[in-house]
């Protein structure tokens, strides 16, 4: 059950962070779910790095940390994409 949970924590990331950048992603939908996924993970390192990764009730620090990891690595990701995938998709 522990990976359907981060399937979907990781695609609502995945497609919070591309609604928050500006301008079109061409990243895939699966890309865009694992780079959510990864973001999670950063982010609950982070938050338990700066001390906040268990409170009482609903972790909200924890979350933004997650969702500014999630826009981070979806921003980069998508670079690298249309940088080498990208650019032949581009001009076929």
């Amino acid at each position: 059950m522990g990976w359907l949970w981060a399937i979907i924590v990781g695609f609502v990331l995945g497609l919070i962070a591309k609604a928050v950048i500006p301008g079109k992603q061409h990243s895939p939908l699966w890309l865009t779910t694992i780079c959510g996924m990864l973001g999670a993970i950063a982010g609950n390192a982070l938050a338990r790095a700066v001390g906040v990764a268990s409170t009482r009730g609903i972790d909200w620090s924890r979350h933004a940390f997650q969702l500014v990891a999630a826009i981070i690595i979806v921003f980069l990701v998508d670079m690298a994409y249309m940088a080498t995938l990208g650019k032949h998709k581009q001009r076929a």
